[in-house]
């Protein structure tokens, strides 16, 4: 298992121990990040930010600093291992729509990646040349998922979230909801995607761990998702497919 000492490059600060490798499909790797308060690991993670980060983080709030500096860290410290470059080399940007992307030498990488986080868990997924979107949410109860239901899920999602009472419900509902965020995010088109708008397949509704989607008004273009969660958090991963990926089901 990759850990946060593989993860060492020539010219970086030294890498910190809060992150390890989580999962991986086909060429992307996910990597869970530690977001639990540790003042030794901040301060370690917070020489790896640039000034723009520093700025950033000094108008945080103690809590938000600490999951930006802990997240921000470790993915400077996997993509340089993955670009093979230091970390004053690496910058970053943004798409029109607010995807960033990495940025070596002033040369944009094709390097993807995307990152979440919830409570004291992150996800960083890092793959080279497809599109890929994660989304993790920390397991923890919901007085009330009738907005949330309404305002993200289709009619098949509502109806069988409606047969579902308690825990059984609530599974379902970070299940359904971590996959569409995650295909948001892979598609890199933010709030202007509907998530009510497209449904997660059937299949993978009921429980497969794995399967593929379309969304309806980009047919030509095929996403695997993986459910990569765990008794502490739900968690998804998409993966933009090759043009021969399958069709949803």
């Amino acid at each position: 298992m990759t850990n946060a000492h593989d993860i060492l490059v020539t010219g970086t600060p030294a890498a910190g121990g809060w992150w390890s490798h989580h999962a991986g499909w086909a060429g992307v790797d996910v990597f869970h990040v530690d977001l639990s308060p540790d003042a030794a690991r901040e301060a370690e993670a917070f020489a790896w930010l640039d000034q723009d980060e520093r700025s950033t983080w000094e108008k945080g709030v103690p809590e938000v600093r600490r999951r930006f500096s802990l997240c921000r860290a470790a993915l400077r410290a996997i993509l340089c291992r993955r670009l093979d470059c230091r970390n004053e080399w690496l910058s970053f940007g943004a798409s029109s729509q607010g995807k960033p992307f990495a940025v070596v030498r002033g040369v944009p990488s094709p390097v993807s990646f995307n990152v979440s986080h919830s409570g004291r868990h992150g996800l960083v997924a890092v793959g080279y040349g497809k599109r890929v979107g994660v989304d993790i949410e920390e397991r923890a109860s919901r007085r009330n998922l009738a907005a949330p239901i309404e305002a993200t899920m289709g009619p098949d999602e509502q109806a069988e979230l409606a047969a579902l009472r308690g825990a059984e419900r609530l599974r379902l509902f970070y299940r359904l909801w971590t996959f569409k965020e995650a295909l948001i995010k892979a598609l890199g088109t933010g709030f202007s995607t509907d998530p009510s708008r497209f449904q997660v397949p059937a299949r993978v509704r009921s429980g497969v761990a794995c399967g593929t989607f379309t969304f309806p008004h980009l047919p030509s273009i095929a996403w695997r998702l993986q459910e990569i969660g765990n008794e502490q958090f739900a968690a998804a991963l998409a993966c933009e497919l090759p043009s021969e990926g399958l069709k949803s089901g």
